[in-house]
């Protein structure tokens, strides 16, 4: 490796000074200049002292040449500036490579990029969790054809389910523009090595998730629902009173094992699985209470408590819940929660 940790450096097109503070791989490195962090190839820097002992010999072989006036200097041709081009908001992972005791080349972890490559300049909330937990969150600003540096994870947190979910708004508001824009990117294991791979074979330094294009428009208050429209096209239309006639049938017991539910779920992660549950448990609930149900028993297992748990939260925010209660059953021992409701 040229370069190591602590060195200094300068950077070629500008001539910067700055120190190089962390090895991305074998032909990168994050170079701070001015206190900014940022990405570098090893051919775009060179250690000062080279620096100036190139340049000094290039103006030494200049000195004994004779002199050239302006009209003997051929003419260039005219190079066109490259405009820069807007392409939409992305978040970017950039793999930093390492090697393995036998020598191969792995990924030990992704340095986790905002850019902006708009016209705009955007406020931002982002957070990223692993599991369906939070894991990091941060609110900043980026400014227009910028990126913005957010944080690392390791390459082992990969099969955690990472996502990733931010709010944009406008540094400066317009009226015409939504006031804010959420999204978010989820990650699977599979589709992440394979890009790896792809990104490997095509000699790329990055992978890249677009967050959106342009900044959406603001909604129009006169934006209506034709309901004789929907109703042409066989969704079903009821009256707000006779809603209850036409709902689905209660249960007094869901079973939330996904072997119940699905019949190919074995390929699904974990927190799918989990979002899956907490989704079918949610229909069920909403359906008792429609139906002004008084109890509701969910069966959720044992396992590691996950699912139990993430229950539980939800029904401690229900005003419809009068107690909830998770103790040894006959039937299904500690893995069953009973719900009693007041209306």
């Amino acid at each position: 490796m040229k370069y190591q940790i602590g060195d200094e450096i300068i950077v070629l097109h500008n001539h910067e000074s700055g120190k190089v503070v962390e090895i991305i791989n074998d032909k990168m490195v994050l170079i701070e200049v001015r206190g900014v962090q940022f990405p570098a190839y090893n051919d775009q820097i060179d250690f000062p002292y080279f620096y100036r002992f190139n340049k000094q010999k290039i103006e030494q072989s200049t000195k004994g040449s004779p002199k050239k006036y302006i009209d003997q200097i051929p003419k260039e041709k005219p190079v066109p500036n490259k405009a820069k081009v807007a392409d939409g908001v992305w978040l970017s992972l950039l793999p930093v490579f390492t090697f393995d005791e036998f020598n191969d080349e792995i990924v030990e972890k992704f340095k986790i990029y905002l850019n902006n490559r708009t016209e705009e300049a955007y406020q931002f909330e982002y957070s990223q969790h692993f599991m369906g937990n939070p894991s990091f969150e941060l609110k900043n600003s980026i400014q227009s054809f910028h990126d913005f540096y957010l944080h690392d994870i390791d390459f082992a947190e990969v099969n955690d389910a990472p996502s990733f979910h931010l709010t944009f708004f406008l540094q400066n508001p317009q009226k015409s523009k939504a006031p804010h824009f959420e999204t978010s990117v989820k990650i699977k294991s599979k589709q992440l090595f394979l890009k790896i791979e792809a990104l490997k074979s095509n000699n790329q330094s990055v992978i890249e998730y677009l967050l959106f294009q342009t900044y959406p428009d603001k909604a129009s208050d006169n934006e209506k629902f034709e309901l004789s429209g929907l109703a042409a096209k066989n969704f079903k239309v009821y009256e707000a009173k006779k809603i209850r006639e036409n709902l689905a049938p209660p249960r007094s017991e869901v079973d939330l094992h996904m072997e119940k539910l699905l019949d190919n779920w074995r390929d699904m992660s974990n927190y799918d699985i989990l979002m899956y549950q907490l989704k079918e448990f949610e229909k069920w609930y909403y359906l008792a209470v429609a139906h002004r149900q008084p109890s509701l028993i969910i069966i959720h297992g044992v396992g590691s408590g996950k699912l139990r748990d993430e229950i539980h939260a939800i029904l401690k925010t229900k005003n419809e819940v009068k107690t909830f209660v998770n103790q040894y059953h006959p039937r299904y021992g500690y893995g069953a929660t009973e719900i009693y409701f007041q209306y």
